[in-house]
């Protein structure tokens, strides 16, 4: 009987890993290297936001629902003397998570115009992985994502 709920223990476990952010898998949208004082700026993606994983995992102050794979990548290639600005445009009721080259969580909901999310970050160098949630489960919705030194939507 122990054998059997230690087993059980396990597989929850284990499925619920395989549920949680990917940080490591290939993105869904591509992914850029770009370094300070880029062209053209903003650089924009098209892609759709949301999916089935709860962002919640990610850290305190994530919500909505995203793909276990970022939707992008950006490997940031200097320390310049602007902020960073990731932002979102959708007619949906978006959400962003990202993962920076610290390991930090960065999330946000409704910081940009018109109730769009909007993380504006320091110039630290490296890989940040960037996903676009929707509050409901499955229902994907287009958006364009914006990164940026000089401007948001």
């Amino acid at each position: 009987m122990r054998l059997l709920i230690a087993a059980t223990a396990c597989a929850l476990v284990f499925t619920g890993a395989a549920t949680a952010q990917d940080y490591n898998a290939n993105p869904n949208y591509g992914d850029i290297t770009l370094a300070p004082g880029f062209t053209p700026d903003p650089h924009l993606v098209s892609l759709r936001a949301g999916g089935n994983v709860s962002a919640t995992a990610a850290g305190s102050g994530c919500s909505g629902y995203i793909t276990s794979a970022p939707d992008f990548r950006l490997t940031w290639g200097g320390k310049g003397s602007l902020n960073l600005k990731i932002s979102v445009l959708s007619k949906a009721d978006t959400t962003l998570v990202v993962n920076g080259p610290n390991g930090e969580w960065y999330c946000d909901d409704d910081t940009g115009e018109d109730n769009n999310p909007l993380i504006t970050l320091g110039s630290l160098a490296g890989r940040y992985e960037i996903w676009v949630g929707t509050y409901s489960s499955g229902d994907p919705q287009p958006a364009v994502l914006s990164i940026s030194e000089l401007t948001n939507f």
